[in-house]
């Protein structure tokens, strides 16, 4: 069985799992108190599922790696980060509608 869920990342991986990485990956930052958070959750979920394979997607939580959600200068959560071989190319913040996501993941795959 693959694994289709979000891998979660940290400060201490990210570098590793994200920035190295070949291809596009997303990543959410999130928190477990965050209300928004828990809507964009099950909509990151749904695209690791249907990307798999193609898509690297990742959850980082922004309370025990600040040093990552600094880096990038993620003030919001929830914030989806878009790379591309390892550069960040791409931010949404705030619950989007998942139309609204792949339509932002598609536009790096191409």
């Amino acid at each position: 069985m693959a694994v289709t869920h979000p891998v979660a990342v940290s400060d201490t991986d990210f570098s590793q799992e994200i920035e190295q990485h070949e291809g596009v990956a997303v990543v959410d930052f999130w928190a477990t108190w965050c209300g928004p958070c828990q809507i964009v959750a099950p909509v990151i979920e749904q695209i690791a599922e249907e990307y798999e394979g193609r898509v690297k997607v990742a959850k980082l939580d922004v309370d025990g790696n600040q040093m990552t959600a600094m880096k990038y200068n993620v003030r919001s959560i929830p914030s989806v980060l878009f790379f591309k071989n390892g550069e960040h190319v791409d931010t949404v913040v705030g619950a989007v509608p998942k139309t609204y996501l792949v339509e932002k993941l598609e536009q790096h795959l191409g």
